[in-house]
């Protein structure tokens, strides 16, 4: 659901005015209810912009912020709305430093992934607030961070605050799929010079944990995992059903999946891994602590490293993981199945090999009748470094919004656009602010939501960081 032109002009006059008014007052501090209530009308404004891959507009979205920048005193020569579509455009906005360090730049992206109204309970278009929550597709994945960034660089170009480096702002296209192109990779091989930057927050990953409504952790996404997906097709001649035949095809995939059900490939935790099991450690229970503990001293033994991977988290962090996702078989209810295929995706470690993953799941599936076909081909996504800088600030504006919660490196289980940027020399770095209950991750799914007071909280922390890590 699109808002209105006239609710859009509306919305872009009164923040022009209330910026007005702040810079002829001489720049004076934001009040934080004020903050935060700009910081709800622009994720409302990107929630209520459709941007899925099939009928939605990052255009739209982008034209729409900035809209706000410019009118905020932006140069519109540094607010720029790029991409080779029309509907799915990326937005670059440069806020000027004094040029001390080279840029920063700050990474989210615009769409979302498909959300069918009849599903939920609330529209997913609509940002509704209930018991607490606001709630609409990309709430957590990821308007809700890209809202903090904008909100934050408007109040910052509000209080003329001047970086000690360029702040980049890239809010891109086509993370999610479902569109011509991938805006970050579209970015670095046609406008390089309007991101680069010697290296990225991307608000897209990491970010904060909760547990019966305790902070835990707060990770900081270094790493992250291969994407790579295959399928496994069995064929027969078929024939009726009234004839069955002992090499029915979807038999013989379902013994084939059985088998790799059964698999795990070895646990090979890194550095990044080992680093968060050694901190996340002081947050959990003795026994799973001392399980953390001799992973990341390299002392685990097998016991240990069953254990741990009991929780779907802690064994997608030490091994690489493939698992069935999609299946389809047969063609009619009265005909043995002449095919039966299954989509099998994997999320390979860093440095993993997609061929020698390849080799393994035909060693395991062991059967000449299942044929294994790559559905894609890998992207290694180099481990960024560990900066003293970027942890210190970041365990400091942890500290000040929420006190002494650990701040972890981890390897992010799934992918994001920072693979692109990591694999173009730029270092990424992954967190937000928004702490999500580690029992309601609904990001891709029914009722996406977060807790306001989350958000309110996600806002301070995105202004106290940005100020404290550019000074």
């Amino acid at each position: 659901m699109l808002p209105s032109t006239t609710t859009m002009t509306t919305r872009s006059f009164i923040v022009s005015a209330s910026l007005l008014l702040a810079s002829a007052a001489g720049g004076a501090q934001q009040s934080p209810a004020t903050f935060h209530q700009l910081g709800h009308a622009i994720l409302r404004e990107l929630i209520e912009t459709n941007t899925t891959g099939s009928s939605g507009n990052t255009s739209v979205a982008a034209e729409q912020l900035a809209t706000r920048f410019r009118d905020a005193g932006f140069p519109e020569a540094d607010v720029q709305v790029v991409g080779p579509s029309t509907k799915n455009r990326n937005l670059i906005v440069r806020y000027r430093g004094n040029g001390g360090h080279k840029p920063m730049l700050l990474l989210a992206h615009l769409d979302v992934v498909e959300a069918n109204k009849e599903d939920w309970t609330y529209d997913p278009f609509h940002l509704t607030e209930h018991d607490g929550y606001f709630y609409g597709r990309g709430t957590q994945d990821q308007k809700g961070g890209a809202a903090t960034l904008v909100t934050t660089l408007l109040r910052l170009k509000e209080e003329h605050v001047v970086p000690d480096r360029d702040l980049i702002l890239a809010l891109t296209a086509g993370e999610e799929g479902g569109m011509p192109y991938n805006g970050v990779e579209w970015l670095i091989k046609n406008k390089r010079n309007l991101i680069d930057a010697e290296y990225a927050i991307n608000v897209d990953a990491g970010g904060g944990e909760m547990e019966n409504g305790k902070h835990t952790l707060f990770d900081v996404q270094a790493a992250e995992k291969v994407y790579h997906s295959v399928s496994l097709t069995v064929k027969n001649p078929g024939g009726h059903s009234s004839l069955p035949r002992k090499d029915n095809a979807i038999y013989a995939l379902a013994k084939a999946l059985g088998r790799l059900s059964a698999f795990d490939f070895p646990a090979k935790p890194n550095d990044v891994v080992k680093a968060y099991f050694s901190k996340a450690a002081s947050a959990a229970s003795p026994a799973i602590a001392a399980d953390m503990r001799n992973v990341a001293n390299g002392t685990a033994d097998a016991a240990s490293i069953a254990r741990l991977s009991q929780t779907p988290l802690y064994n997608a962090l030490m091994r690489t993981t493939c698992v069935a996702t999609m299946l389809e078989g047969g063609h009619a209810p009265n005909a043995l199945p002449q095919t039966a295929t299954a989509t099998v995706n994997c999320r390979m470690l860093p440095g993993e090999d997609a061929g020698a993953v390849e080799k393994v799941l035909t060693r395991v599936i062991s059967d000449t009748a299942v044929h294994l076909v790559p559905i894609d081909t890998a992207a290694p996504s180099p481990a960024s470094p560990l900066r003293p800088d970027v942890f210190s600030a970041v365990e400091a504006s942890v500290k000040a919004i929420w006190g002494p919660v650990p701040v972890v490196p981890i390897m992010e289980t799934g992918a994001t656009d920072g693979l692109y940027l990591r694999n173009a020399g730029v270092p990424v770095y992954g967190f937000n602010g928004l702490f999500i209950p580690i029992d309601d991750v609904r990001a891709h799914g029914k009722d996406e939501r977060i807790l306001i007071t989350s958000f309110d909280q996600a806002l301070d922390f995105t202004y106290d960081l940005l100020k404290r890590i550019t000074r």
